[in-house]
């Protein structure tokens, strides 16, 4: 959509739309009847996942400037603190998911779980931590601008990738519908966002990023 388009629909139009797409999946997940007679534990790890999926789809929205009423530095910090929960989401899945079954996990870091979604969570979870370290070394590892930004969002978009695909392959408490539709837009929302940007460029930071 391009900025006259965005102008058009008014802003809270934009976020209303934006929290019905990021909480439907996670209210259909808790009245999944999946959840009966789980651990706990179990079920917390899972909603860490779901709520990781959604996190997901704000990130790209943050890096192209594609949501309204917020500025540029604004942006940024937010990006920061989604990725930072994002992070989080992701550790606390895991974990709950080794506190439940170690020798699954175990399996799964290792690469020799018989399930084929767990080795693209698997990516996804080094992914998503390789992309985080690249923001936390922005200044320390004294890269041209183009570089940096290449590394940490060719890492984002194989998180994305292997999130997306880890997600439509389990059958577990995430609503089809809403699943699928989240993965859709996570998907167009990152390929949008590499497109805009040109990351594979040379380029600075265009005037307008700055």
């Amino acid at each position: 959509m391009g900025e006259r388009g965005r102008r058009r629909i008014p802003a809270s139009v934009i976020w209303a739309a934006l929290l019905v797409v990021v909480a439907a999946p996670i209210a259909a997940a808790a009245l999944s009847s999946q959840l009966a007679w789980r651990d706990p534990i179990y079920i917390g790890a899972g909603f860490a996942g779901v709520v990781a999926m959604s996190l997901l789809l704000l990130q790209p929205l943050l890096a192209g400037g594609y949501l309204p009423d917020l500025s540029v530095r604004r942006r940024r910090r937010v990006h920061r603190w989604v990725g930072a929960g994002l992070v989080a989401a992701v550790v606390v899945h895991v974990g709950g998911l080794w506190i439940t079954s170690p020798p699954d996990v175990l399996d799964a870091l290792l690469f020799r779980a018989p399930t084929f979604f767990s080795v693209w969570g698997v990516i996804a979870m080094w992914a998503v931590f390789g992309a985080a370290l690249f923001a936390l070394l922005l200044r320390r590892l004294h890269l041209r601008w183009w570089a940096w930004r290449l590394c940490h969002t060719s890492l984002a978009a194989i998180t994305v990738v292997g999130s997306v695909v880890h997600a439509v392959l389990i059958e577990g408490t995430m609503e089809t519908i809403s699943k699928v539709l989240l993965c859709a837009l996570v998907l167009a929302a990152t390929a949008k966002v590499l497109v805009d940007l040109r990351v594979w460029t040379t380029e600075t930071r265009r005037k307008k990023q700055d």
